[in-house]
């Protein structure tokens, strides 16, 4: 996907935000650079940026990329996640609700 964006030097942002029936929803996209608010991490040559607010909420997560005959598509297992929604795309914390909206 970073060569497709043309510059393998981005780095990689996870992070989480208000919203989804069950409260909470995940947030991925690239970014050119890292603020004084983000934790640097660093998996299999990626470098990724999460914001110290979130990263609480997304300490143990693991994100994989699965490929199946419908499609293929990112999946996250958060053990932090107390409760999500049927669609899989929100989900709430002990420590952190969110706002629920629309999935």
């Amino acid at each position: 996907m970073m060569k497709e964006e043309g510059n393998e030097n981005l780095f990689l942002r996870i992070g989480v935000k208000g919203g989804g029936c069950s409260g909470l929803s995940y947030g991925m996209g690239f970014e050119q650079e890292q603020s004084d608010a983000d934790l640097l991490l660093e998996q299999h040559n990626l470098k990724i940026v999460v914001n110290k607010e979130d990263a609480p909420v997304l300490d143990g997560v693991k994100i994989d990329y699965k490929q199946n005959m419908m499609g293929g598509g990112f999946t996250i297992d958060n053990p932090n996640a107390i409760a999500s929604c049927g669609c899989g795309s929100s989900f709430r914390t002990a420590e952190r609700t969110g706002s629920p909206g629309e999935c």
